[in-house]
């Protein structure tokens, strides 16, 4: 019997298929999910949000699965050293892991995806195919 993989809540950057597709060679099975007690947080100087928890908020995202032992390597150094990977619940039911921002320069505002989709995702995406 093989132990099923798990699954990750993408809240930024990751939950859009140009970035998966630039780090992954492919965009992995997704569906829209949320995450109750945390918000994705505009950080200082930053184009890409931090997961930090938010009583009463609820945070939006997509739940990726299928991700291979190396993607998940590749993601892990994708990610900022302030990042943790952590388990956490889903209003949907279940748990799933996600990077959890434990650095500093939270902005009071939410992370704003469609802006970021707009003027900065086509120029981030190459860049992340780049490494």
């Amino acid at each position: 019997m093989t132990e099923p993989q798990p699954t990750l809540f993408a809240y930024g950057t990751l939950q859009f298929d140009e970035v998966l597709r630039a780090l992954l060679g492919r965009v992995p099975y997704h569906e829209p999910v949320d995450a109750p007690g945390w918000r994705a947080a505009a950080l200082e100087r930053r184009l890409y949000p931090g997961l930090v928890a938010a009583p009463g908020v609820v945070a939006t995202g997509v739940l990726l699965s299928g991700l291979s032992g190396r993607e998940w390597g590749i993601l892990d150094a994708y990610e900022d050293d302030q990042y943790e990977l952590r388990e956490i619940a889903l209003a949907q039911g279940g748990r799933c892991l996600t990077y959890v921002w434990e650095g500093g320069d939270v902005r009071d505002e939410d992370w704003d995806a469609e802006l970021f989709r707009a003027r900065y995702l086509s120029e981030y995406a190459a860049r992340c195919g780049l490494a």
